[in-house]
């Protein structure tokens, strides 16, 4: 599967943004979806999943409540909202997929897609 993401940009602090990630190829509904960050100088770190019916999300502790995690099997398209912005959350953002969810949650999936940048000014 490919991964193409978008939606990065900036944006003051309290504000607000959408990730889109569209995946090309067969059997998306297949994958879990993860969402993946890396500020500079820092490791990339998990953010959020979700599970191939989309029934089930997890989160990271910095972002559960402010970030919203969806996905559109139809469209081959997972999302990610994000409200309450704040500077730290400024990074590269990444998609990622794969057909367990534990392996995007631990951070090893198969599959990734290129990073959106997005900004976060205080």
């Amino acid at each position: 599967v490919q991964l193409q993401a978008s939606g990065g940009g900036l944006v003051q602090a309290g504000g607000s943004l959408r990730l889109s990630c569209a995946a090309s190829g067969r059997a998306f509904s297949s994958y879990a979806m993860g969402w993946f960050r890396q500020a500079p100088g820092k490791e990339r770190e998990f953010v959020a999943s979700i599970g191939t019916s989309g029934g089930s999300t997890y989160y990271a502790d910095s972002v559960r409540g402010r970030f919203t995690v969806s996905r559109g099997n139809a469209k081959n398209t997972v999302n990610l909202q994000m409200d309450s912005l704040k500077p730290e959350d400024t990074a590269v953002y990444y998609c990622a997929a794969d057909t367990l969810t534990r392996t995007v949650v631990a951070g090893t999936p198969d599959f990734w897609g290129q990073g959106t940048k997005v900004t976060v000014s205080s």
